[in-house]
């Protein structure tokens, strides 16, 4: 019988390179806090590192700079953001459905996620002057248009609809909304009902009977 190397069967080890990826998701955990909280120019490696615990210089071994692990962790958000979503898209069996669910999901996103989505708008603002951002920014930003139209593009189909606008365009109608929306809420002054309005409304707007 053949001997079994490398411990016993069905316990793999975990291999260097996964170790070092679930530290810089650890990292950009804590990271997402202090981001959150105090905002992209105001947060550095050292704050970061304070709400951690990995020391200032184990920041640097796992991440070349800040900007390098504030993309990681809008990315690491943004991902799991964008998941969700896409749940909505592939379990509704109705426009009605489709409907309902996704405006309910752009509420509870601004509800529950505001001071992320915050720090997302933030971030998206600095790549218009750091270069450093900007290429990963555009990516993330071009993903969240990309998962706007599927739900529209499903909508249609649902409803026996088409779209009337190209992506891009049904994208910012939708980023308008929700932006403002998040920023009524961390003002004080959200409106649930009226999210949800827009969102439907949207909806019917950015497509036709065909």
């Amino acid at each position: 019988m053949r001997k079994t190397l490398g411990g016993s069967p069905g316990r793999a080890r975990k291999r260097p390179v996964d170790k070092f990826e679930d530290r810089r998701m650890q990292l950009a955990d804590a990271a997402l806090e202090a981001l959150a909280e105090q905002g992209y120019a105001r947060t550095g490696l050292r704050d970061i590192a304070d709400r951690s615990n990995f020391t200032h210089g184990a920041l640097h071994y796992y991440f070349h700079d800040k900007a390098e692990l504030i993309t990681y962790c809008v990315r690491r958000y943004k991902t799991r953001c964008l998941s969700r979503y896409d749940g909505l898209v592939r379990d509704s069996e109705t426009a009605r459905e489709l409907r309902e669910s996704f405006s309910s999901a752009v509420v509870s996103t601004m509800l529950e996620e505001a001071s992320m989505q915050r720090l997302w708008y933030d971030i998206r603002t600095q790549a218009m002057f750091e270069s450093a951002l900007a290429m990963d920014v555009a990516e993330l930003d071009q993903s969240i248009e990309d998962m706007i139209f599927r739900v529209v593009v499903r909508y249609s189909e649902l409803s026996e609809r088409e779209p009337t606008l190209n992506s891009a365009l049904t994208y910012s109608l939708f980023d308008g909304l929700f932006m403002h929306a998040v920023m009524n809420h961390l003002a004080g002054k959200s409106n649930e009902s009226d999210v949800r309005q827009g969102i439907e409304f949207l909806l019917d707007k950015v497509t036709r009977p065909i």
